[in-house]
């Protein structure tokens, strides 16, 4: 009783459990054959089936009984598979207690994660079905990811058989999962050995069970033998679930016999009878009780555990109450799996809603597909506007099962449509960069061959004009831009450093201004803090200023600057001032000589700069926070990972430091707008 007690306890902590036992298992489970049984099995299994099939009302028409009984087989079928399954090891029992989280909407990182976190935490044995819905989902995202990757290979001029790709997320999941396979092939070897040997036992002992109505021995020895049997039975240990109800039935078939042939002493028997009645209409109550409980999770855990104690722990009751008792037990039960039914059917419903959301999802993709744009910026934008579907996709929730592949492949053909579409401009605009590559390298040819001419008068108007045709051609494959354009633009420089050197007059106030630079610097060298911040702070600003003030120095000499600010960094990070602060000091001086100027087009280049550097931030830190995603989540103490989080920050204060650069220029350009605009105002009046 305490046993039984027990066992409903644990039961009443369970949480929900959708048994999927109807459905082929995915993972191959190394029980025993059970036509490995013995043959006694086969023999009584129908017999034993009929306290298993609930009486229908005879007011019922007969339909209605086919239908009746049908509902109570299913219910009881399904228990008894649970049951089976949990017979094998208690352990397994826990997989009813694992929630099984949406691994469709995962990420495959994170599913790589989650199936790293159930290894390491939970029983081997008691997460198959949920590494069986991980792998699913993972191979299915990876697929549409590969099959894009190729896509983009092949729109390249790459050849299909050529395609290879390295999946660090692959690499990572096939790692964790053959780790699992290991375990639990181990797990199963070691078991089945055991489950055999148990199954022989329990089989012997029906043997011996049988035996027992044929001995010729005083009635108290033979209940005696009788009752050691029972105890014998009970701590058989498990065996495979494939022969858990066959051997069950078959035990209880052989006890009824038994007691049948008890008749000789009915004291003995009626005494058992009595107290098997008052236990299973225990087991009655709380299953129909069951009804009312509104966690209808935990409702169905302490049937199936309910149904266990039946069938393990209580014996058989007299002939005559047999039906009676059992068809309450069974309408009990039937109740609950129609309860059941109806979750299951509400449930479908929100399916059918996500079914509508994701068909609608599919069909916006399917439109952009239909409607790539030509335009760079525009395609872009409709990129992002296909991975904000592709998400909403993931996150909308199951479907119902039967439409399930027919979804995921429409989904995959409508994104695999859009990256054929846009891969094709891609590609068309890779050519038309090809072409401008090839312009760009005869202007380069002409630059290299003018730098070194002393002809100025007919080299400075031509190396001008390369320039100015440099700027019209389009934009050329990155990974020629940077080194076509370094070349053309040292080619230039070389040229207008002579012309420039050979002007005495500019070329002697530059280096007058490194004269002043220089002693400046060693000023500065000799500066020492007083030890009043607000004092020494606006002695380095006239530093600042003072060292703006000189103006250009030869190009060769450049060098010096670099010295000065690192002799700036130092005092203003004795003076508490952040790297930040003080490079939006030394930019305020700079911003100050360009006001100065109003050259419209050094301030044009200054945006320019800008930007790009905004933009390689921005880039920096995309990249890092993806590599942080491959980490999983007990890993921050990582040296690897900190320095990857040390690097963010790094990032983002070098993110905001360049936003307030482009706002004191935004605020400088529109001042210098405002004032031409007046200017102009003042000339028509």
């Amino acid at each position: 009783m305490q046993e039984n007690d027990h066992k409903l306890q644990q039961a009443e902590g369970g949480t929900e459990h959708i048994s999927d036992n109807t459905k082929k298992t995915l993972e191959e489970s190394p029980t025993s054959d059970p036509k490995s049984s013995d043959d006694t099995v086969s023999e009584t299994i129908e017999n034993t089936k009929s306290e298993e099939t609930a009486s229908p009302n005879p007011e019922k028409g007969e339909e209605e009984k086919k239908a009746d009984i049908q509902d109570s087989n299913e219910a009881i079928d399904e228990i008894d598979a649970d049951n089976a399954e949990d017979a094998e090891d208690t352990d397994n029992e826990k997989r009813h207690f694992i929630p099984m989280l949406d691994y469709h909407s995962m990420p495959m990182e994170n599913l790589v994660g989650e199936l790293q976190r159930l290894i390491r935490n939970e029983k081997i044995q008691a997460i198959g079905k949920h590494v069986s819905s991980i792998k699913y989902e993972f191979d299915q995202k990876f697929q549409e990811f590969l099959e894009h990757k190729k896509e983009e290979f092949v729109s390249k001029g790459g050849n299909e058989v050529d395609f290879k790709y390295n999946s660090v997320a692959k690499r990572q999941f096939n790692e964790v999962y053959s780790d699992y396979r290991e375990k639990r092939d181990h797990y199963y070897k070691q078991l089945e050995q055991t489950l055999k040997s148990n199954l022989q036992k329990r089989l012997e002992i029906i043997e011996q069970l049988k035996g027992l109505i044929d001995v010729e021995e005083d009635i108290n020895t033979t209940y005696k033998n009788f009752k050691e049997l029972q105890e014998n039975w009970k701590n058989a240990g498990p065996v495979p679930r494939a022969s858990y109800n066959d051997v069950w039935r078959t035990y209880h078939h052989h006890m009824e016999i038994f007691y049948d042939f008890l008749h000789l002493n009915r004291e003995l028997r009626d005494l058992d009878f009595k107290h098997n009645l008052e236990e299973k209409l225990k087991l009655v109550e709380r299953a129909e009780a069951l009804v009312n409980e509104p966690d209808l999770g935990k409702a169905f855990r302490e049937l199936q555990t309910l149904h266990k104690i039946w069938k393990e722990d209580i014996g058989p009751v007299a002939k005559e109450q047999r039906e009676e008792v059992w068809d309450r037990f069974s309408n009990a039960t039937k109740a609950m799996h129609q309860r059941r039914q109806e979750h299951f059917q509400e449930l479908e419903k929100v399916y059918e809603k996500n079914l509508e959301k994701k068909q609608d999802i599919i069909a916006e993709i399917a439109n952009i597909a239909e409607n790539v744009t030509d335009n760079h910026r525009a395609l872009q934008q409709q990129i992002k506007q296909v991975e904000a579907l592709r998400d909403s996709f993931f996150k909308a929730g199951k479907v119902p099962q039967k439409v399930n592949e027919e979804t995921w492949s429409a989904f995959k053909e409508a994104v695999r449509k859009f990256n054929r579409n846009k891969n094709a401009f891609y590609k068309n605009q890779k050519k038309e960069q090809h072409k401008n590559l090839e312009k760009k390298r005869a202007l380069l040819e002409l630059a290299l061959s003018l730098k070194d001419s002393d002809d100025w008068n007919t080299s400075t108007p031509e190396m001008k004009r390369i320039q100015s045709e440099w700027k019209k051609i389009g934009h050329v494959p990155r990974k020629y831009s940077d080194k076509i354009w370094n070349e053309f633009k040292n080619a230039c420089n070389h040229y207008f450093n002579r012309l420039h050197a050979e002007k005495n007059d500019a070329h002697k106030e530059e280096y007058q201004n490194l004269e002043k630079k220089t002693a400046c610097l060693e000023r500065l060298r000799a500066f020492k803090l007083s030890g009043n911040t607000d004092k020494d702070l606006e002695t380095l600003k006239k530093f600042l200023a003072e060292w703006k003030s000189y103006g250009h120095i030869p190009y060769n000499k450049k060098h010096i600057n670099g010295k000065f600010n690192k002799i700036m960094d130092a005092l203003f990070n004795k003076l508490g001032i952040s790297k930040q602060e003080s490079e939006l000091l030394k930019y305020g001086n700079k911003v100050q000589e360009l006001a100065k100027t109003e050259d419209n087009r050094a301030i044009g280049n200054e945006r320019v700069f800008i930007r790009r550097k905004i933009d390689e931030s921005k880039s920096e830190i995309r990249q890092l926070e993806n590599n942080l995603q491959f980490f999983s989540n007990d890993s921050e103490d990582n040296p690897l990972v900190q320095e990857v989080i040390n690097n963010i920050e790094k990032q983002k204060e070098a993110l905001q430091t360049w936003k307030e650069k482009l706002k004191k220029l935004n605020i400088l350009e529109n001042k210098i707008n405002r004032e031409i605009e007046e200017e102009d105002s003042y000339e028509e009046e």
